[in-house]
């Protein structure tokens, strides 16, 4: 059986004292969309960086392709990156700019151009092909610097939080392009970002960093629905988290006994994870819920047809609700109003017990 096209075995990074990345073991196959999260100073730019040479591992070992990379400098290791701030060169046309790693690369005059002016194509900016990049719009440039990174033909593509700069209604543009480009290339896209809703929108898997340690690796839906532990559960979503003993086949908390999804040792501390969307929000309480609290409202935020409500319970406990806008009928919402919620014993999730 063939190593998959990218491995790290073992990888730490430290600048002096500080570990920055620790132990990280990963794979990523041929093809595959890849999106590194977590809050600054993760560890994830860091491991990009050593993805792309430009940073050197203090342990273990990356491979590329089957062969080591610790000792490879970055021009020889085929992994362009689309950088944050594009990093284009102002003082050359969008068509120079593409053609400049071809260049680079000893490739001749003409057919630099023609590959070039291929690729503009392909992104759909030919048209400006002549023009100064300084002279485009962002998303416009954004484009140019995938041209740029793509035109070598590499088997992968590093992007580093590359739509952070763009407009929102930009970024959902982008987000169909890079989408599109990928499953038409069959090149590994590893992409770096803090925006949960692009990784969890573009990706195959998603790595999970925290505190220079990856926390969990995923598909989207997986970890969105099973978090692995408690970083993870307060990292990508808006979920309540309650905690409790076990007692049998429950879970007492100072705010009501609640049924498990699966079972747990009876007596240990667990934590029992509600999803926004799974709880269910009435102004009267349901006598046949098995799982039910009830909580005053504290405010509301809504997102086009979305709304979250944010409710505290007795306890101090912050409950979120995320539900369509048109459901809301008939609530009479307004702050401090007290409202019954509720929701099935199979849409919580429990996360692993940690050993004492």
């Amino acid at each position: 059986m063939s190593e998959p096209l990218v491995v790290l075995d073992g990888v730490e990074k430290r600048f002096g004292d500080f570990t920055a990345v620790r132990r990280a073991d990963l794979t990523i196959d041929e093809g595959e969309f890849v999106a590194i999260m977590g809050p600054s100073g993760c560890g994830k730019t860091t491991t990009l960086r050593m993805l792309a040479g430009l940073e050197t591992p203090s342990a273990g070992e990356i491979r590329i392709g089957g062969r080591s990379m610790n000792d490879v400098p970055p021009h020889a290791r085929d992994t362009p990156m689309v950088w944050q701030s594009l990093a284009l060169f102002p003082f050359l046309t969008v068509r120079e700019n593409v053609e400049f790693g071809l260049k680079m690369r000893g490739i001749a005059a003409a057919a630099r151009k023609a590959r070039a002016l291929d690729w503009l194509d392909r992104l759909e900016i030919g048209d400006f092909a002549n023009r100064i990049v300084d002279t485009l719009s962002g998303g416009q440039r954004q484009r140019v610097a995938l041209a740029r990174s793509l035109v070598t033909e590499p088997r992968i593509l590093l992007l580093d939080e590359p739509l952070s700069a763009l407009d929102a209604h930009l970024v959902i543009r982008m987000q169909g392009v890079l989408t599109r480009l990928q499953r038409e290339l069959g090149i590994a896209f590893v992409y770096v970002t803090h925006s949960h809703s692009e990784a969890f929108a573009m990706a195959d898997r998603v790595v999970i960093m925290s505190r220079g340690e990856i926390a969990q690796v995923g598909a989207p839906r997986a970890i969105y629905r099973a978090p692995a532990n408690r970083f993870v559960a307060e990292f990508v979503g808006r979920n309540t988290i309650l905690t409790g003993t076990v007692e049998g086949a429950a879970l007492r908390t100072p705010i009501g006994t609640f049924a498990l999804p699966a079972p747990a040792t009876d007596g240990a501390t667990a934590h029992l994870v509600l999803a926004a969307d799974i709880l269910h929000i009435a102004r009267a309480a349901d006598p046949a819920a098995r799982n039910a609290v009830e909580a005053r409202l504290i405010s509301e935020e809504f997102v086009g047809s979305i709304v979250t409500l944010f409710l505290e319970a007795a306890d101090g406990t912050e409950f979120k609700v995320q539900m369509q806008e048109r459901a809301l009928t008939g609530l009479d919402l307004h702050a401090g109003g007290r409202f019954h919620l509720t929701w099935a014993t199979d849409d919580a999730h429990l996360l692993p017990e940690v050993p004492a």
